[in-house]
């Protein structure tokens, strides 16, 4: 079992206020918030252990860092912002997306990354 550090509760806070994937830097940035002392090096070790433990879950997006999520959520899906590397929740799925496998397959999971700009990059632009 892992012992629960002071900074560690502060990487568990960080998530739920950010309420959303975030990568390693993303995670320092907002963790300093409230505790400016805390290292990159903390959060990786916290970042293993509390995957370790089930309460993270990582998110994998094609040509981009690890991102991390609390885990246990329901089936969704994600939205990744090109201009500030920001990962979105996307809840919901297409309709019949078993109807897209070929013929004869057996779909058993899927994953759909949508890419594009952030409400905020977007006004920015």
């Amino acid at each position: 079992m892992q012992r629960n550090t002071r900074q560690r509760e502060v990487i568990r806070r960080a998530f739920e206020r950010a309420a959303r994937p975030l990568s390693p830097q993303q995670l320092l940035a907002l963790a300093q918030q409230e505790m400016p002392s805390l290292g990159l090096a903390t959060v990786y070790r916290s970042l293993k252990a509390l995957s370790e433990e089930g309460w993270l879950t990582t998110v994998e997006l094609p040509g981009s860092i690890q991102h991390y999520e609390i885990a246990g959520q329901a089936h969704h899906h994600h939205f990744h912002c090109r201009a500030c590397d920001g990962v979105f929740e996307v809840h919901g799925c297409p309709p019949r997306i078993d109807q897209l496998t070929p013929r004869g397959f057996k779909l058993e999971q899927h994953e759909i990354v949508l890419y594009g700009l952030c409400a905020d990059c977007s006004r920015a632009a």
